[in-house]
């Protein structure tokens, strides 16, 4: 039996055989040229390739929803890339073959964004992906992706394209490992979407032989080769535990009734419809991008209100926290931000764009005001990378002009954390982003495999700065002789059951996630009480670095170990 140790993503104890990825579309021959061929018959032949994978992944976008569908949507707009597509035909016209030149031209696009460095690297990977797509469809082969099986598998791979990650059927796809990513990865995030046990930073695992029986256990993040009796019988009674999970009564409380609203991050109107069928609380975070990505030109005003009045709409009465477009980083748009900057996590992107783009952030506030008068959800609406307390009170008229009553903040930068009290002058809440204030504070970028360790949302830094952002609200309210403002968690750490634990216990008033992830996080919140809760805080808080704090409060939630959590 050999074990291989990743992070793990999503929990879940599975058995199945192992499908590899199959490997990557070949090189071209170097030097490949025309050999006869017109280049403008080899050049259209380029761009008819092209438009065919463009259309194949929006075709496959419009199977998929939320994270999925943005994903690939956005993958769908490299295909056909102005400036992919312009350096292959000047290849091209230079006497290189179509393949060769596409192969060439995406060797330069990609590495232009892996030196750009943060979230633009990762976009290299999608350049990489189209490439390999365009190609194939050049030679007239299937595209790469995940493997044909009609027997139910885990699959195991270097790590996965977005555009293959998007379309995982959970139906046939037991658990996912790879040996690449982080835990904030694309991979990582949509396979808590579908709910499948997933390890990824595991060295090792793509040695694995075709068909091998293996043993995931996504809470540990372990990889067993030829299991035995004792983890076929982890895996049944996790099938069997996992089955009890399945409901939310639509009530987050503790144990001794301290109410700890449960809402869902959702990106569209298909996502708000499952979450409200689970009982989620509300939306806590809607993810307005799946209106623009996909998008060549900013979209209309009344296509926007559309989009949002179609979430608006699941949950009437309920509240509904919208995040305004969180554009650039790995979301870049054609149409708003700039792909040369040299270090886009720290550039221009969210609530930033409206200093080099005015009027985008303003027609979109109008559009989500439209939908809010024509729909009888409680609409909050927030800003992403807000920094301080001056672009707080901005967005904050900005909201009032539109007519919005509740404006807030995202906590996904150090300075907002350190300085909520300022910040909370200015908005109604503040709701933390675990992913990207980790990162932040652990100068990691949340793509990376090599980082996962420091990309960690137990680390007790990134747990007294939201300890910190907590106290802001309280100071804010002191000193205002007022009731302190709601400061939630709309974070990927919402996700973790125990570390909701400790979320709570440092004082935040709601936690949002992945629809799939809140029966769990209510059955663990309510084996505590708000006061240990508070001791379980305090102990991560004070540990020494992300794998002591975890560990510590794990072994005070046995339930965990019981569920395979």
């Amino acid at each position: 039996m050999t074990t291989y140790s990743g992070v793990g993503v999503t929990p879940g104890r599975v058995m199945g055989p192992v499908k590899i990825m199959p490997p990557a579309i070949t090189a071209p021959p170097a030097g490949e040229l025309l050999d006869g061929v017109d280049p403008a018959e080899a050049a259209a032949a380029l761009k008819t390739a092209a438009r065919a994978v463009q259309a194949e992944l929006r075709e496959r976008a419009g199977r998929a929803s939320g994270d999925g569908k943005a994903v690939l949507e956005a993958t769908a707009l490299m295909a056909a890339d102005p400036m992919l597509l312009k350096a292959a035909v000047k290849l091209i016209d230079a006497g290189a073959s179509a393949q060769r030149a596409i192969w060439d031209a995406g060797d330069g696009v990609a590495t232009m964004l892996l030196n750009l460095g943060g979230y633009m690297a990762e976009r290299s990977h999608d350049v990489l992906d189209v490439r390999a797509r365009i190609v194939a469809e050049l030679r007239g082969v299937p595209a790469p992706g995940i493997p044909d099986w009609a027997e139910p598998f885990i699959l195991v791979a270097e790590d996965l394209a977005p555009a293959d990650t998007a379309t995982l059927d959970p139906a046939l796809v037991l658990a996912l490992v790879t040996a690449g990513g982080g835990p904030q990865s694309h991979t990582a995030i949509i396979a808590r979407s579908l709910g499948l046990p997933a390890v990824v930073a595991a060295a090792g695992v793509t040695e694995l032989a075709d068909g091998t029986v293996v043993y995931v256990d996504g809470a540990a993040g372990a990889i067993l080769s030829t299991p035995g009796e004792e983890q076929a019988a982890a895996a049944a009674a996790w099938a069997v535990q996992a089955s009890t999970l399945g409901s939310f009564d639509g009530t987050g409380r503790l144990a001794d009734g301290t109410e700890i609203p449960l809402r869902a991050n959702v990106g569209g109107a298909k996502d708000a419809v499952a979450a409200a069928a689970a009982n989620a609380q509300g939306v806590g975070l809607l993810r307005t991008e799946f209106c623009f990505l996909g998008h060549d030109t900013e979209p209309g005003h009344e296509e926007q209100v559309a989009a949002y009045k179609g979430v608006f709409d699941a949950f009437p009465g309920q509240k509904v926290v919208v995040r305004t477009l969180d554009a650039g980083a790995d979301k870049p748009l054609p149409f708003l931000t700039d792909a040369t900057e040299p270090n886009p996590a720290l550039g221009v992107r969210g609530y930033r764009t409206d200093l080099t783009t005015p009027g985008v952030l303003a027609r979109q506030l109008a559009a989500i005001a439209a939908a809010d008068a024509a729909s009888q959800a409680d609409v909050w609406v927030m800003a992403p990378m807000i920094s301080t307390a001056a672009e707080a009170a901005d967005f904050a008229a900005m909201c009032s002009a539109a007519g919005l009553p509740v404006p807030g903040v995202m906590v996904e930068v150090p300075s907002a954390a350190l300085t909520a009290r300022h910040l909370l002058d200015a908005v109604e809440f503040a709701s933390i982003g675990t992913n990207d204030l980790t990162q932040y504070a652990m100068a990691a970028d949340r793509q990376l495999g090599p980082l996962a360790a420091l990309n960690d949302p137990w680390q007790p830094a990134v747990l007294a700065l939201v300890k910190a952002t907590v106290d802001g609200a309280a100071a804010q309210a002191a000193a205002g002789g007022t009731t302190a403002k709601p400061v939630g968690v709309c974070g990927e750490a919402a996700a973790d059951p125990a570390l909701a634990v400790v979320l709570a216990g440092l004082g935040v008033s709601s936690l949002s996630m992945t629809a799939r992830a809140i029966p769990a996080v209510s059955a663990v919140l309510r084996t505590v009480t708000a006061a240990q809760a508070r001791e379980l805080a305090e102990l991560a808080i004070g540990a020494r670095g992300a794998v002591e704090a975890r560990a510590a409060v794990r072994a005070r939630l046995p339930l965990l170990a019981e569920l395979g959590l």
